[in-house]
């Protein structure tokens, strides 16, 4: 990584710090702004960038850093019925940047972005609702309905934000014109 790579990827942990600090508790998953911020890395950065940016994140909260949610931090935080989004986080990174490289370029930017997103979400969404099942322990259905079908619709609002933001960060880096 260079050093445009690494200071990206310091503001970018320092977004995601800051959008999980936003937090309304709503059940067993509260409702952040990481997804926001998440959703702006796949348009904004490249996939090393994009990757590293939630490894450190996560890896700072690992090791006791307040930089989820509520303030909270530790390995007890990932290992916790909610500690599946975490993980999901970058599962759902790597995915969302390796499949939007391998979209065309015919493709414009924001639904090139938009797709991408959309499958960090479901991973994120799928290792979430795993884990919760796991250590909650819950059944599938009221897993889902405690940490998925309410997000839904304020998800899919912030990665249409985040979405646009990250295209807009993009273009004015020169990294894709206008009309792409």
């Amino acid at each position: 990584m260079d050093v445009r790579q690494i200071s990206r990827a310091g503001v970018s942990v320092a977004l995601l710090a800051v959008a999980s600090w936003v937090t309304v508790p709503f059940g067993p998953v509260p409702f952040t702004l990481q997804t926001l911020a998440l959703a702006i890395l796949p348009a904004a950065l490249d996939r090393t960038t994009a990757v590293a940016s939630v490894a450190v994140y996560l890896l700072l909260g690992a090791l006791g850093l307040p930089v989820f949610s509520g303030f909270g931090g530790g390995v007890g935080a990932i290992a916790g019925p909610t500690g599946g989004f975490l993980w999901g986080f970058l599962i759902g990174m790597l995915l969302a940047t390796t499949l939007e490289s391998f979209l065309p370029r015919s493709v414009p930017a924001l639904p090139r972005a938009l797709v991408a997103d959309a499958v960090m979400l479901a991973v994120t969404y799928a290792c979430g609702t795993f884990q919760l099942m796991v250590v909650g322990p819950m059944d599938l259905v009221p897993a889902l309905l405690a940490a998925v079908v309410p997000f839904i619709v304020p998800d899919a609002v912030k990665l249409g934000v985040g979405a646009s933001i990250g295209c807009a960060v993009a273009r004015a880096e020169g990294r894709i014109t206008r009309h792409a």
